[in-house]
């Protein structure tokens, strides 16, 4: 480990340049490894005729940033239960992504795997973190709300014995969790769809998850969430406008698994939901725009997610992504001095 554990601050400015220095000096490679091997995004054929210009562009960026995150967190981080836990769901959850986009790669379209066995991975890693955070690393099942009003998860739990551990699997907050860590990784994927959009408003959401965590009195999970902003910042050089490379599914629902397992290892589930407001006003865009067309065969939005509808009134892609984390970064804020209420 690198850098001196008396000094939380350094370790998370440190764990931020080292993940963003790894990524600016590995994505070069992958970019022309990528394009080597003829790897590339598929464009969706209904999406903005702008956009058609971006077929081909490599994809799989999240395959570095992802290893950017892990080898900080082991340079600069103490390896401890919590933090190899979120770092392993993260990981999972890359993986899953990753075979959606060899999936889309090999298939030649946008879809990759269906949202049936995208679900089903998300939820097994959902299950198995819920409930050795629960069990190993002490997470209480329950929900605490700004104002000090908290909600008990944990009155339906059933306890094994396996090898002389005991694993707790409290229900109701294995079903919160699920919501919220799957939800929220779909979210982030949703969110990835202009240059520079879903990396920027992720860099954000995880420093304001450092501040959080950093706050909470764990600087080895402050260490994971400026690892992942570090990665981020260096991953943004290569995908701001116009993008050489996307970070794919690998990235957007690994980032989004990150974001939502701190929150479940810091107490602070409900505040997430306000600083990933930005990602979620994303994914309800979709379902109006689904429930109205079946419902009434008309569209509420141009074009959904939401981000789109923007850019078919005419804005400008840069616009668009620079407005979204100026929203992002406001979502932050309100977020982080609402944190400040928990237990008031």
């Amino acid at each position: 480990m690198i850098g001196n554990p008396a000094y939380p601050t350094y370790q998370a400015f440190l764990a931020l340049g080292v993940a963003a220095l790894i990524t600016a000096v590995l994505m070069p490679f992958w970019i022309r490894l990528l394009r080597v091997e003829g790897i590339g995004q598929q464009v969706r054929a209904d999406g903005p005729k702008r956009h058609l210009v971006k077929q081909g562009t490599p994809t799989m960026g999240g395959v570095i940033i992802l290893i950017a995150v892990v080898i900080t967190c082991l340079l600069v981080g103490r390896v401890t239960t919590r933090l190899v836990l979120v770092l392993v769901a993260t990981v999972a959850t890359g993986a899953l992504g990753l075979i959606d986009d060899l999936t889309s790669v090999t298939h030649g379209r946008s879809l990759g795997l269906t949202p049936h066995a995208k679900m089903i991975g998300l939820t097994l890693i959902c299950v198995v973190f819920t409930v050795l955070a629960v069990s190993l690393c002490g997470v209480a099942p329950f929900v605490s709300f700004p104002g000090g009003f908290s909600i008990d998860l944990g009155v339906f739990t059933t306890t094994f014995a396996i090898g002389g551990q005991t694993y707790v699997f409290p229900w109701l907050y294995l079903l919160f969790t699920w919501l919220l860590i799957a939800g929220l990784s779909n979210a982030v994927n949703l969110t990835d769809g202009l240059d520079g959009l879903a990396g920027g408003t992720s860099m954000i959401a995880m420093l304001v998850m450092a501040a959080i965590t950093f706050l909470g009195g764990d600087p080895n999970l402050t260490v994971f969430a400026t690892a992942c902003a570090g990665a981020c910042l260096g991953f943004l050089w290569f995908n701001c406008y116009p993008a050489s490379i996307f970070m794919g599914d690998t990235g957007s629902l690994a980032l989004g698994a990150g974001f939502s397992c701190l929150a479940v290892m810091a107490k602070a589930e409900a505040v997430s939901l306000i600083v990933g407001l930005l990602f979620i006003i994303e994914t309800l865009s979709v379902m109006i725009q689904v429930v109205s067309f079946k419902l009434t065969g008309k569209r509420v939005f141009l074009m959904a997610p939401i981000h789109h509808h923007f850019e078919k009134l005419g804005w400008a892609e840069t616009k668009v992504v620079i407005r979204f984390w100026i929203v992002a970064a406001a979502f932050g804020s309100l977020g982080l001095a609402l944190y400040f209420q928990l237990g008031a």
